[in-house]
């Protein structure tokens, strides 16, 4: 049945199959939908799709694999947009979508635990009747696994942090095999290294994430949507960093600038909006505190020229722009036909931010391509959907604007990426970013818990000595 494959791979074939069966194929099709994330330019078949339904399925493809030297890229929702789940040619594609079981909700100790292939809205639907809800927000269907995997956040990180912030202990299948348990149910503790934060963040080249025990919170009593437009990119980035640095506590604050606002409109049916730039915001409360922040950040953006700032409480309208928010990707895209996109994400300290934006946005115009602007700008990170126009050369002119951006956010003290990770598709500025020191120390890591080199191969860390594009 799998004569054609390299022999290796064969043999873990023949011996994966005896376990599990059909959910070991090479069916073309599975494996086509295996090839790549959302992010472009990154696709590659694997020679086989393993489909793990417990933590003995992923500990007994590991130890098959790790016996026969062959290498696992770990897959859920394949949302992630710089590469991570890109397998090579000789790979196995590792399918963990299928683990979707909530194992334990301790609504007294506001937290839970999941397998690795539930998503944050299966998640928030098993738990809204107990007035419980998980905040980290990414977007899309994404996975609890793949969310631990590339230290995910998204739009509510400025309120309630990131997956870091929210995750208590793991269940993580080493490269041989082994099972590990990391963390634990309690708040805090001082025994022992981190594991759950060496792994949170790891993309799959330390150790494959089977189960996770999150950090849970109350559902707010009141929740205010809130939009205020501006004339100026540079007066809306301005009221979001003074809005975080009166301490206002923000549930989200979301910038969309005059291009990304013009293709949401479009997109998301956003008529009664003018295509210039616009700040998204989020209260969350009492509702006496809701009216007060809503007072605060409304007087702040007046301060800066805002234009016709508007709130409500109506679940319906929250509903809509948040729904708007999410799909700004697949609204850039909608506005360029024949394009193809290129999504940055830089972050600095919040001092910083607006020297940031409005440094990118001058490098956009410069550059004569479409890239809309959008962000969580409350916690400094923003995206850059830069458009690979339909051309010879198009795909080059897009990736010298991203390093562009890139290097002004690493000049003003910040990162390649707040929150996508590196992959494959941020490897050059590794390190321009951490130095050659801490890289190797990186590397003496994967060594020591992967010396095969079979868990997620030539990703997240660059070879010693490559060259970084952000020094170019």
């Amino acid at each position: 049945m799998f004569s054609s494959l390299p022999p290796a791979i064969a043999d873990v074939a023949r011996i994966l199959h005896q376990h599990l069966g059909e959910r070991v194929t090479t069916n073309e099709s599975i494996r086509e939908q295996h090839s790549h994330g959302e992010g472009w330019k990154h696709a590659s078949l694997p020679a086989l799709v393993v489909f793990a339904e417990s933590t003995a399925d992923v500990a007994l493809a590991l130890r098959t694999c790790h016996e026969h030297q062959v290498a696992v890229v770990a897959f859920g929702g394949g949302t992630s947009v710089e590469g991570h789940v890109t397998p090579g040619n000789d790979a196995i594609s590792l399918d963990l979508s299928r683990m979707t079981r909530v194992l334990a909700v301790n609504e007294n100790d506001l937290d839970c635990r999941v397998e690795a292939g539930v998503t944050r809205q299966s998640l928030n639907a098993h738990l809204r009747d107990m007035g419980l809800f998980f905040p980290v927000d990414p977007g899309g269907e994404a996975t609890f696994g793949g969310m631990c995997a590339t230290r995910a956040s998204g739009t509510a990180a400025v309120r309630y942090g990131t997956m870091r912030e929210n995750v208590l202990g793991l269940r993580v299948v080493m490269a041989d095999g082994r099972i590990v348990d990391t963390g634990g149910r309690v708040r805090k503790s001082s025994t022992g290294y981190d594991l759950t934060g060496l792994f949170i963040g790891s993309e799959g080249t330390l150790g494959i994430i089977t189960e996770v025990q999150l950090r849970l919170h109350g559902i707010p009593e009141t929740i205010a949507a809130a939009t205020c437009q501006f004339e100026n990119l540079g007066d809306a980035v301005r009221t979001a960093v003074s809005t975080i640095q009166v301490g206002v506590p923000i549930g989200r604050i979301e910038l969309l600038d005059d291009a990304q606002m013009q293709a949401c409109i479009t997109y998301s049916k956003l008529e009664d909006y003018r295509p210039i730039t616009t700040l998204f915001f989020e209260f969350q409360g009492s509702p006496e505190a809701v009216r007060e922040q809503v007072e605060m950040v409304e007087a702040i953006a007046a301060d800066n020229n805002g234009l016709g700032f508007v709130w409500s409480t109506s679940q319906e309208e929250r509903t809509r722009l948040w729904k708007a928010r999410h799909s700004a990707y697949w609204a850039a895209l909608a506005a360029y036909p024949g394009h193809n996109g290129i999504a940055t994400d830089a972050i600095v300290p919040i001092s910083a931010l607006t020297e940031l934006i409005t440094g990118a946005k001058a490098d956009i115009e410069a550059s004569g391509l479409a890239a809309p602007i959008v962000g969580h700008v409350g916690d400094g990170n923003f995206h850059t959907i830069i458009m690979v126009p339909p051309e010879p050369g198009g795909y080059e002119r897009a990736m010298e604007l991203d390093r562009k951006i890139v290097r002004r956010a690493l000049a003003l003290g910040g990162s390649c990426s707040g929150e996508h990770g590196i992959g494959t598709g941020k490897l050059e500025f590794m390190a321009a970013e951490h130095g050659e020191n801490a890289l190797q120390v990186m590397r003496a890591i994967k060594h020591a818990l992967d010396p095969q080199n079979i868990l997620n191969p030539g990703k997240l860390l660059p070879p010693a000595n490559t060259p970084t594009g952000a020094a170019a």
